[in-house]
């Protein structure tokens, strides 16, 4: 078979003709990397798949570190190291830009800093920003990453400590530049193949991401793309499938804000036909992850919700302008033990501008727990949306503000399902107006009618009645110059991303475990593109921010709402959960909660209603409560069918115990 030019065979022979001499060293070089990282691949795999699944796996995030001028945000970063190591992070993947100009002197200051943290154990999978990319060259980059990047990584051939991957207990983690999403998909999907059968969890990190909060390579490639690089939009619909199929949970920086939002998928591309054997309903969906900031400056969010395919579950940024005061610093955990994953963000705000204004305010920061979820592989969930949509908007399949689910089954056949219950608090955050813009002969879009095709084809849901558009009616205006599209400023409600997951019961427990995750995130906060604090209770949104083509409208929130980014306390609004599993008669049950290592029962047996849930019949049902249970939880029972039902307020573990 005869050799294309620049074919590199599996002998690492190369094919030299008509190759440009200039290149020829540097071509060279590359090979030599590419076929280094071959000639070890099968033993690193095999040492891979040879090593003990055991214990927990905590994966760090640092966001961009990029300073002012030529330097690094030594404060910041600092601060983030020292948090993510009392959280006990065995590795750190910092998100790129770790330096704004990317010179050898920053390049020293960042490793100058990490370096005491990798002495101590935590290891690095730095990856390159565009600040690095845009900035630097590959050699000082590998130069000052090497060291940090594993010796086991196994890399992308043509991007040798670009792209890489390595598997840590039973998470597969891919590290990918910036902009390299569409370049290194087809390399990703090889990696997660081979390795799927020995991981339970893939984590892939960037820079940037698919949708993004103020950026996102779909508007940049696509949307605002150029005319016949079609590289990204020809796998648009795949690398969304792929992500949701394999549960990906996708880490990126870039955007200075703190953003987690789940984007959906296509079921066309990989149709399997659900039925009760497989117990659970998971979504078409991965999760996004943007790390937040590290640095000396904060971006507004600019473009909003991309309702085509994005729900947002949490939103923070604080610019320290327009009504902001500060800035914010983020730290995130990824923690993965068999086959569950918790992960918590946390933030802290400050007012330091550059490196010369001295430590202190960072030195031991107020650190908030502002966003985590818990769940496993096998898992049901659903969105909740915003008890904020207008009582005229037609009904839609998905926008259902109540917590109702259908059942979830667990391994030994225990039954759970949401009865009861109305999102009541929730976040609202705001966005700024935008243009997109095309560049006639250029551009993808050949005219304005045109942009705002792809526009609505790949990102903002058009308005119509049966797909109503709960961010605005008018999400996408016509601009008076004839090669832009006007995105409107917008008030948008955040979704909860409910999920009920199952872990395996314990000597403890009568029945497998139930993790509820997802109701407690949100507390009624409101604030400004950027950051400034509103009231919910009292401020209106931004015109034309409901799909009845009015302003959303102040919300009375309930008793129990803080309005806090704290959420480590935070209620839920009020939901039902039914519990059902048939044991022997033998047993003497009830439901549990666990709670400082132990189960406990919800309530005591004299407090417990025999009765099944009916909501009509809440109020007579409390009443016939005694006196003594009034401060007693919510609990009842069904004997016929053999179900328990408990009144919540948060997210929780239940089981059926001995009573």
């Amino acid at each position: 078979m005869r050799k294309k030019e620049g074919y590199v065979d599996s002998d690492c022979s190369y094919a030299f003709s008509k190759v440009n001499q200039g290149w020829l060293l540097l071509l060279m070089f590359s090979i030599m990397l590419s076929c280094k990282g071959t000639s070890a691949l099968e033993s690193r795999q095999a040492g891979n798949k040879e090593k003990k699944k055991s214990g927990t796996l905590r994966i760090g995030i640092l966001p961009d570190t990029q300073g002012h001028g030529a330097s690094v945000s030594i404060y910041p970063m600092e601060a983030v190291l020292d948090k993510l190591q009392a959280l006990g992070a065995d590795i750190v993947i910092p998100v790129g830009d770790l330096t704004n100009k990317g010179t050898a002197f920053e390049f020293q200051q960042w490793t100058a800093i990490a370096e005491k943290y990798r002495d101590a154990g935590m290891a690095f999978l730095p990856l390159m920003g565009n600040h690095e990319t845009s900035f630097a060259y590959t050699v000082e980059w590998v130069n000052y990453m090497k060291d940090y990047i594993p010796q086991d990584a196994v890399h992308m051939g043509g991007a040798q400590y670009q792209n890489y991957y390595i598997v840590r207990e039973n998470v597969l983690i891919v590290i990918l530049r910036y902009y390299n999403l569409p370049v290194a998909f087809q390399w990703v999907k090889e990696v997660v193949n081979e390795h799927k059968e020995e991981v339970d969890h893939i984590v892939i990190a960037s820079h940037d991401g698919l949708i993004g909060a103020k950026y996102g390579e779909t508007r940049e490639m696509i949307v605002e793309g150029t005319k016949g690089d079609n590289l990204l939009l020809n796998q648009w619909d795949e690398i969304r499938s792929f992500f949701s199929k394999h549960d990906v949970i996708w880490v990126q920086g870039h955007e200075h804000m703190y953003q987690r939002s789940v984007i959906s998928a296509p079921i066309y591309r990989d149709p399997v036909s659900w039925s009760t054997s497989d117990r659970n309903y998971r979504l078409p969906q991965y999760t996004q992850i943007i790390a937040g900031n590290a640095s000396y400056k904060g971006y507004e969010f600019r473009y909003g919700e991309r309702e085509k395919v994005q729900a947002i579950i949490q939103q923070k940024m604080n610019t320290r302008k327009n009504g902001s005061e500060a800035f914010d610093v983020n730290a995130a955990l990824l923690s993965f033990n068999e086959k569950q994953v918790d992960f918590e963000a946390y933030y802290a705000s400050h007012t330091v501008a550059d490196n010369e204004e001295g430590k202190k305010e960072l030195e031991n920061p107020d650190w908030i727990l502002m966003d985590r979820f818990e769940r496993t592989k096998d898992r049901c969930e659903r969105i909740v949306y915003p008890n904020s949509i207008p009582t005229a908007t037609r009904p839609v399949l998905s926008h259902d503000m109540f917590y109702r689910t259908n059942e979830c089954i667990a391994p030994d056949e225990s039954a759970v399902k949401i009865l009861a219950g109305i999102n009541n608090t929730f976040n609202r955050v705001e966005s700024t107006s935008q243009i997109l813009s095309l560049e006639e002969g250029f551009s993808r879009a050949e005219n304005q009618m045109d942009l705002m095709r792809l526009a609505y084809q790949y990102l903002f849901q058009a308005h119509e009645p049966w797909t109503p558009n709960l961010n605005s009616d008018k999400r996408l205006v016509l601009s008076d110059n004839r090669q832009q599209v006007n995105v409107p400023a917008t008030t948008i409600d955040l979704k909860e991303h409910l999920t009920l997951s199952w872990m395996s019961g314990t000597d403890e427990t009568l029945s497998d475990i139930l993790v509820v995750s997802g109701t407690q995130i949100q507390t009624g906060v409101y604030s400004s593109a950027y950051g400034m604090e509103k009231d919910l209770e009292k401020d209106g949104g931004i015109k034309r921010s409901q799909p009845d083509g009015s302003a959303k409208e102040p919300h009375p929130l309930p008793e129990s709402a803080t309005k806090s980014w704290e959420i480590s306390s935070a209620e839920s609004d009020t939901y039902v959960l039914e519990f059902t599993k048939e044991l022997e008669s033998k047993y003497d049950v009830t439901i549990g909660y666990y709670e400082g290592g132990h189960w406990k029962p919800f309530s005591p047996q004299e407090c417990v209603i025999n009765n099944r849930y009916e909501s009509k019949m809440v109020t007579q049902l409390l009443q016939k409560r005694s006196e003594s249970c009034r401060e007693e939880p919510v609990v009842g029972y069904d004997s016929n069918s053999s179900s328990w039902w408990v009144m919540l307020h948060s997210d929780i573990k239940v089981a059926l115990i001995p009573r």
